[in-house]
């Protein structure tokens, strides 16, 4: 007997890659952007430039760690400069940025302040490659780099000063201060901690999340003013400030470049560090149906978009056990079969060197999947929905995971499986546009995304009202929100199953 079952089809996505550099020839654009902020961090330190502030902006996935990590080398390595502080706005973003440096510059010439009540949490390689302190009365007088977040440097910064003496100016407790995450950082924070050093060099992701809403302003009389934006964009006209952005992304695979263009269209250009065919993703063979075709439609590296009709009505638009049962149906049959990531390896200069392959039977580094939800309900849903799967399948550790979008800004993992943030509504709002938000969501992985939607998404875009952009100042360029979903849905391939 003949089957008569419809073969699933994908629409390719309408934006193309077009011309773009791999490979060396994008890591170079980084490297070029990063020595131009050190030239320029020099002359601010030796006072034949005139900046008090220095921006390195990075999209995700650019690595911006690495570049900071090679300014606070060569700031000290600068005759003016004999101490940096290094701050962030969470201890999640410090710990590994100092066991880094410590590993970089010796464990004696690094140190950590940290709260005594979050001792538990400070992992044993930070111990062993950086000096931990948890009271002022610790400090080591040969450490030249410290760290801490931004609150603990609210606290510590003139006792630093006190204790050791002034850094190389004479004055400040340090000679340059640099903040990683920079635009997670809000302006009242910044303005806390910007006084320690006489020139601050941020550096970050200009499409993440602030940890405070920019939209709750008190002062919303005044437009040019709002505390809890991030820092960066209240002085991006500045004549004291100079800033570069970091032209080349190493995480998305070359299929999700478009994606990443379309999050950061008011950039000049923007590269990828893998190649085609740089990342793979091998399924088990067993794979049939729509499952089948959408996971090979995720494993060629193309952002992909299940748009899924005829489920029941939904608690909430983010809240949605239907659409989220077809989730958990997609997955158990990838996870029944199981899949390999495969990656090209780089050397610092972007060159393949070899290839890795991680295997969903054992996981190693990143999370292999992460699902990822809005809201706390719909993750506490999603973290249920892992552990039926993990139990079902006997799964170790690291294969699947569950966050909150804001929780997981500033992590990297395999494949992202997400709802979309539109799914389900009625209309545009804060919440549901933020670009932020769904920035975070789709460049977080290195091999896959798959976003899942109730059908309707165009008929939504385009019947929603006009509303105001995205807000002055804010991350991400002033468009209508509409447009915004449009030029981002059309880099997804898409496709549409009914739900059972």
């Amino acid at each position: 007997m003949t089957s008569t079952r419809t073969v699933l089809r994908f629409t390719p996505p309408t934006a193309r890659v077009g011309d773009a550099l791999h490979h060396a020839s994008a890591a170079a654009g980084n490297v070029e952007a990063t020595t131009q902020a050190i030239e320029t961090l020099s002359d601010t330190l030796t006072g034949s430039a005139p900046y008090e502030r220095i921006l390195l902006r990075a999209a995700a996935g650019a690595g911006k760690s690495y570049a900071l990590k090679r300014m606070v080398e060569d700031a000290l390595a600068h005759r003016k400069c004999a101490r940096v502080g290094v701050t962030a706005f969470a201890n999640k973003q410090v710990f590994p940025l100092a066991e880094d440096l410590g590993r970089q510059l010796g464990r004696e010439r690094v140190c950590i302040l940290v709260s005594r009540a979050r001792a538990a949490d400070v992992p044993d390689t930070l111990l062993e490659h950086a000096t931990v302190v948890f009271g002022m009365s610790q400090l080591p007088e040969e450490a030249e780099v410290f760290l801490m977040t931004s609150h603990m440097l609210e606290r510590a910064g003139w006792s630093i000063k006190d204790q050791l003496g002034p850094a190389a100016d004479g004055e400040h407790s340090f000679d340059v201060l640099f903040v990683d995450e920079a635009w997670q950082l809000p302006l009242h924070r910044y303005r806390r901690v910007d006084r320690f050093a006489p020139v601050v060099v941020g550096v970050g992701d200009v499409g993440q999340l602030p940890p405070i809403d920019p939209n709750q302003n008190p002062w919303r009389g005044d437009p040019g003013y709002n505390p809890y934006r991030a820092w960066p964009t209240a002085y991006a006209a500045d004549a004291a400030t100079w800033s570069t952005d970091l032209p080349a992304v190493w995480r998305p695979t070359a299929a999700q470049l478009p994606l990443w263009r379309a999050f950061y269209s008011e950039w000049e250009g923007l590269n990828c560090v893998a190649a085609p065919g740089d990342r793979s993703i091998v399924l088990g063979r067993r794979l049939r149906g729509d499952a089948s075709a959408v996971w090979s439609e995720v494993a060629a590296g193309v952002p992909t978009l299940v748009e899924v009709e005829g489920l029941d009505e939904a608690e909430a638009a983010d809240i949605d056990l239907p659409l989220l049962g077809v989730v958990e149906g997609l997955l158990d049959q990838l996870l029944r079969v199981g899949f390999e990531l495969r990656s090209a390896q780089y050397d610092g200069a972007g060159l393949p060197v070899g290839e890795r392959v991680v295997k969903s039977a054992d996981p190693q580094g990143d999370p292999l999947i992460a699902v990822l939800a809005t809201r706390n309900q719909a993750v506490d849903d999603a973290t249920e929905m892992v552990e039926r799967l993990v139990a079902k399948h006997d799964l170790a550790d690291g294969v699947i995971v569950a966050s909150t979008v804001d929780s997981w800004q500033g992590q990297t993992n395999g494949v992202t499986v997400a709802i979309h943030p539109l799914s389900g509504a009625s209309a545009l709002d804060e919440f549901n546009s933020a670009f932020g938000r769904l920035a975070v969501t789709c460049t977080r992985a290195t091999h896959g995304l798959l976003m899942v939607s109730r059908s309707g998404l165009r008929d939504l875009l385009a019947v929603a009202p006009a509303r105001p952009g995205i807000p002055l100042g804010e991350p991400g360029p002033r468009e209508l929100p509409r447009q915004t979903h449009q030029r981002i849905l059309d880099a997804f391939a898409r496709t549409t199953i009914a739900g059972t």
